[in-house]
């Protein structure tokens, strides 16, 4: 492992990802919020050196403001670097992207969560602050693949997600993930797209005597109001014989 200068403060340290390491390990006891201290391993080193795994756990690291959750992580007390495994971390299904110098981690659901520039030594590496346990803390929630696609939806005028891909893909707009299609409907797409059935030409059902049906309908407010300073308008009309009923009305209720 390459010495990089890093200007960092205690809380403040970095994590390598490393394409030669074979799982997630550092050598700080304190960045663990879970720790399994049964468990016992030795790890063998580039220069055939062996190093003892005295616990395996969970760490959390707080990456521009966003708490991240790297799970079975080998604890070494030799260990001087904390090192981020790329095979374990394709193993849960991300995605890495090496090229020009940048390299970009992608989740499956949440799209780009992580990236990095070349240090000036080739290697790459992520400053991550440390989560003290049991503080109280705000922090960023957050979203759900399924919000974050109706979020950029409505960001862009509920433009359709084939639309909002094609962005992402062709690089026209910066910032906009690659997204998935949510299974949950647009309820403001569904009211402003849908169609309105037409109304039948002829009534599947008519009366067959006087009032037995009765069909009745307020209108209003009208303007200008009647001669006599009324605002509504109530109807009925007799299915049968066709006779109406007209009244004026001062308020709705």
């Amino acid at each position: 492992m390459s010495y990089v200068d890093v200007d960092q403060t205690k809380i403040e340290e970095a994590w390598f990802l490393d394409s030669g390491c074979s799982n997630h390990m550092t050598g700080n006891k304190e960045w663990f919020s879970e720790l399994e201290e049964g468990f016992k391993q030795t790890v063998k080193l580039g220069n055939d050196a062996r190093m003892a795994v005295v616990a395996k756990g969970s760490v959390r690291l707080q990456v521009n403001g966003i708490i991240k959750v790297i799970s079975n992580v080998f604890y070494i007390p030799e260990l001087k670097s904390n090192l981020l495994s790329t095979g374990q971390l394709q193993e849960k299904g991300l995605a890495i992207l090496t090229q020009q110098g940048t390299c970009k981690v992608y989740h499956p659901k949440r799209g780009l969560i992580m990236q990095t520039n070349m240090s000036g030594n080739r290697m790459f590496y992520i400053l991550a602050s440390m989560v003290a346990k049991g503080n109280s803390m705000c922090l960023q929630t957050e979203l759900s693949f399924e919000k974050e696609s109706h979020m950029w939806h409505r960001r862009f005028g509920h433009l359709n997600y084939s639309g909002l891909r094609t962005l992402a893909y062709k690089k026209m707009i910066d910032g906009v993930p690659l997204l998935k299609v949510p299974e949950q409907l647009c309820e403001t797409c569904l009211v402003g797209k849908h169609h309105r059935g037409s109304f039948p030409k002829q009534s599947s059902w008519r009366a067959s005597k006087q009032l037995q049906l009765v069909h009745s309908d307020l209108c209003g407010p009208i303007k200008p109001a009647s001669n006599s300073d009324k605002w509504y308008i109530i109807s009925f009309i007799d299915d049968f014989s066709r006779k109406t009923w007209v009244y004026f009305l001062h308020e709705k209720s």
